[in-house]
């Protein structure tokens, strides 16, 4: 049996390579992703958006006259399911619109990155195979680099980010796996999956070693595991929230006769992405899903503190910047629930969270010394 000192350096070496070629799948799955963002189909989409907002403007004219009826119907969206929503049909016409609790006109869900292009679709779902042999891959390369020393192979920077980009892309597949329509975020997950690992490889890589007698732990398993899956969850929750930010932008400017998106984006990218207010409830349900766990990954990390120091809590940089991330999503998931702080407020409050969490990370490991200085770089 292999002692537990022991490191072998032919496993290190394999986790190594695996990695480089999960990242260069990873990066062609990224370009299958941008082929059919590109080549998607525009004709319909862009008369669909000029349909909805001459309706629009025909609700708003005829806003003295009272509506006469609702009706549930169900509408094709994203990759070939349906969205059921509510259409106000006005007396006498029979235009309908999609309407908000709100009372202003929204948007219907897009019909995703393909559009009704069968070439963008086959694309689409090129980059769906590319990405799941990219994780086979990937966890190939984490599995090794463990075995290489006999321990989790998350104990400095370098495997951190392995970890976390592994988690990022497990979290999407298993989005497309629960048959959630989700496409539309392969793109930003396989790019940031390749920044993360390409950094990995080329600037914290660190050669495989054995850990500081503090991180001798089975917590180590528990904790960053924990952590792992919560920044990959949040890193997808805070996607769909920029997004949210840049589709809400277009929908007010398409209300007020615009025909292009924020900084002067094409409409049709909009016009294919869900209605803001999908992207806006899909971000907050992952945050509140999520949210519990990294609760638990605060307690276990003070309840390892004191069996590896003898203390809870000391306010080290790492442990007070994790409770100030805990702060800041709880006070998004608060506003979310919040008159007058839904939408774009709570989205800004979500977005600082998730920018805490990126600074718990790579600032305080790189940046400041404390008890927590395992980045194994400087």
């Amino acid at each position: 049996m292999k002692l537990a000192s022991a490191i072998d350096p032919q496993l290190a070496g394999t986790s190594i390579k695996l990695i480089i070629a999960a990242t260069a799948v990873y990066l062609l799955a990224m370009f299958a992703h941008l082929f059919e963002w590109t080549f998607g189909s525009r004709g319909t989409v862009a008369r669909r958006s000029a349909e909805q907002t001459s309706l629009a403007e025909t609700v708003a004219a005829a806003a003295p006259r009272r509506v006469a009826k609702k009706a549930v119907v169900t509408v094709a969206s994203g990759d070939g399911g349906s969205t059921t929503v509510t259409r106000t049909v006005l007396a006498g016409e029979g235009a309908g619109v999609v309407t908000s609790s709100r009372g202003g006109v929204e948007q219907v869900d897009g019909p995703g990155a393909a559009g009704d292009s069968p070439r963008a679709d086959l694309a689409g779902r090129i980059a769906v195979s590319l990405t799941t042999l990219g994780v086979l891959l990937h966890i190939g390369g984490v599995a090794t680099r463990g075995l290489s020393v006999m321990r989790w192979p998350w104990g400095n920077m370098y495997e951190f980010s392995c970890a976390f980009a592994l988690a990022t892309v497990l979290v999407y597949l298993g989005l497309l796996a629960a048959k959630v329509r989700v496409r539309w975020l392969g793109l930003p997950v396989t790019l940031g999956v390749v920044l993360t690992l390409g950094v990995a490889v080329t600037v914290l890589y660190t050669a495989a070693e054995q850990l500081v007698p503090a991180l001798h732990s089975y917590w180590l398993g528990i904790h960053v595991t924990a952590a792992t899956l919560c920044v990959g969850a949040f890193y997808t929750a805070t996607t769909a929230t920029l997004l949210y930010l840049g589709k809400d932008t277009y929908e007010k400017r398409c209300s007020l006769g615009e025909t292009t998106g924020p900084f002067g984006t094409p409409a049709s990218v909009w016009d294919r992405l869900p209605a803001a207010a999908t992207l806006d409830r899909f971000s907050y349900r992952m945050t509140a899903m999520v949210f519990p766990l990294y609760t638990f990954t605060v307690i276990a990390g003070a309840i390892w503190a004191e069996a590896a120091w003898g203390k809870y809590w000391e306010w080290d940089p790492k442990e007070t910047w994790s409770f100030v991330t805990w702060v800041a999503y709880a006070a998004y998931l608060h506003a979310r629930s919040t008159a007058g702080w839904r939408g774009r407020k709570a989205a800004y409050v979500g977005v600082v969270a998730f920018a805490c969490m990126l600074f718990n990370y790579y600032g305080i490991n790189i940046f400041v010394t404390g008890k927590h200085s395992y980045a194994g770089i400087g």
